[in-house]
């Protein structure tokens, strides 16, 4: 009797490998059951030269996509072996939850890294005036001298990866486990997206050309805020979704430019909606020599180290989508020609290529910089600039739209505390409210990104003491550069991008009265809504 062959979704099921021998292979094991669905992955209990040995030996005869291991053995696996490593690696969220879970321990704590120091361990010390003594290893051998001069010193826990809380609960003292579950779901994520591209890599070999099934997570309802300039930029998305022509999107760094570019792609109503592809790809990210057969793909010996069976580029990737290109101001002048061609003839021609390949891309574009202003200096082409412009958008900073402030924080730290299992205060919209002129008043030179990070720090440290209460005072500590009310504006910002609003010395009631009364006229005059001022005006009777 023949053996049944494999049923067809199983044919391109993922095989992932784990690779542990700690505390950590646990871990691993749960994690695997939530996945074994999307590939079949099975663990490798053995570390270093015995597990680089076990793998190459059995893919000699066997397929595996990604490997997937941690701390010291992932980085040693790397380069010695053929498939793909991905390294699971602790967020800051792992560290401050093991350090919260080493004070319930013993006030002497100690962190032991691989390679490098951890540098969210400074403010945590300082802010909860805890003692952590921080040391770093690479081989075996340096983790238990490290240890040992650890214990010697009086510390009594010891926290890190399973290799490390294996030797200190070896040496006697208490060992705490770095990784949390969510980091190891993001590994397999990783792992999963690797092998989803490795595969498709493959599929362009053996089939030529083919679209990748990338799409737009965020939409309309992800552009947050109820400021007038929020909601201008919701109705501008709405109106530019419309039209298949170019958009440029002018904004500082961390203003949300990507969120919008996919809110645009979401809207759209053309055939496929949500379902198009969108491509995303960083201009200043990529070499000038991979950039160019990174966008418009190369033919099979192109160029040394090309592809077999040569690669389709992204634009033919983005095929009846969107192609988002970010940092556009960074593209070297030579891609800008053949950048412009593409867009004239709605056709790529692939490096060392000879055929044109039709496409039908809407391209959105990306800057923080003044592209005028190099069109001006003849680092970026004027007719290529007007051809990515037909339509433009320019973002508000954050400090252009005040009201959003607190509610933004509000949000971004009930996000950050459901992330880290932890309840936010009953009180805690009063809380922030009484934080607010102290949010308000800073500059947020990095933007939207840059209050979602100070929210995230903030959520370990509120988890790390549940009784803490929220104040000014605290949130200064936790971030003292909320200290520091300067309106910073990005470099190379263009002059014409929103004005940071007037802040003059003198009290909210004296400009009241400036204008004659007129709440609104001071309101507009502060680049504030008439509630903030309201709110101001009420604090200070």
């Amino acid at each position: 009797m023949r053996p049944l062959s494999p049923l067809p979704q199983e044919v391109d099921k993922p095989v992932i490998w784990t690779v542990s021998v700690s505390r950590l292979s646990d871990l691993l094991r749960d994690i695997t059951l939530e996945y074994d669905h999307l590939a079949t992955i099975e663990p490798i209990n053995l570390g270093f030269d015995e597990a680089a040995r076990h793998i190459r030996e059995r893919m000699a005869s066997e397929r595996c996509d990604v490997v997937i291991a941690a701390g010291s053995n992932g980085a040693y696996l790397k380069g010695r072996v053929s498939a793909p490593v991905v390294v699971a690696k602790a967020s800051g969220f792992d560290v401050m939850g093991a350090l919260a879970r080493a004070r319930k321990v013993s006030s002497r704590i100690g962190v032991i890294s691989y390679q490098q120091p951890l540098p969210e361990l400074a403010d945590f010390s300082a802010t909860f005036g805890l003692t952590i003594a921080q040391r770093t290893y690479v081989t075996r051998e340096d983790a238990r001298a490290a240890i040992k001069e650890m214990k010697t010193a009086g510390i009594e826990v010891v926290v890190g990866a399973g290799l490390i809380t294996d030797l200190a609960e070896e040496a006697g003292l208490t060992g705490v486990f770095l990784y949390s579950a969510a980091s190891i779901r993001q590994a397999f994520d990783d792992a999963l997206e690797l092998a989803r591209l490795t595969q498709l890599e493959a599929n362009r070999i053996r089939r030529g050309p083919a679209n990748e099934t990338r799409r737009a997570r965020r939409g309309l309802n992800d552009l947050r805020g109820e400021s007038e300039a929020m909601e201008r930029l919701r109705q501008s998305v709405v109106l530019y979704a419309r039209s298949p022509a170019t958009v440029l999107i002018q904004g500082e760094t961390g203003s949300g430019k990507e969120l919008v570019a996919q809110a645009i792609h979401r809207e759209g109503p053309r055939n496929l909606g949500a379902n198009r592809p969108f491509v995303a790809v960083n201009c200043g990210a990529i070499a000038e020599s991979l950039l160019e057969s990174e966008l418009f793909g190369h033919e099979e010996g192109a160029f040394t180290g090309a592809r077999r069976g040569g690669h389709a580029g992204l634009f033919e990737a983005a095929n009846r989508g969107t192609l988002f290109l970010d940092e556009i101001g960074e593209m070297p002048l030579a891609l800008q020609t053949r950048l412009l061609r593409v867009l004239e003839e709605r056709e790529v021609m692939r490096v060392g290529g000879t055929r044109p390949v039709p496409i039908e891309v809407r391209v959105i574009s990306a800057t923080h910089c003044d592209l005028e202003a190099r069109v001006r200096e003849g680092r970026f082409r004027a007719d290529l600039f007007y051809r990515l412009a037909v339509l433009r958008l320019a973002l508000p900073p954050l400090r252009a739209r005040v009201p959003d402030i607190a509610p933004l924080a509000e949000w971004s730290l009930k996000q950050s505390l459901a992330a880290l299992g932890a309840r936010p205060h009953p009180n805690l919209h009063a809380e922030l409210t009484a934080c607010a002129p102290l949010l308000e008043r800073y500059g947020w030179p990095g933007n939207v990104r840059e209050l979602r990070n100070l929210m995230e720090r903030l959520a370990l440290f509120l988890a790390a003491e549940p009784l803490q209460a929220l104040t000014p005072g605290f949130l200064l500590s936790v971030a003292p550069e909320l200290g520091h009310t300067t309106l910073a504006v990005a470099p190379g910002t263009p002059a014409a991008t929103f004005a940071p609003p007037s802040r003059p010395a003198e009290s909210t009631a004296d400009i009241v009265a400036r204008f004659g009364g007129s709440r609104e006229a001071a309101a507009r005059h502060l680049g504030i809504s008439r509630t903030t001022l309201w709110r101001r005006l009420k604090d200070n009777t």
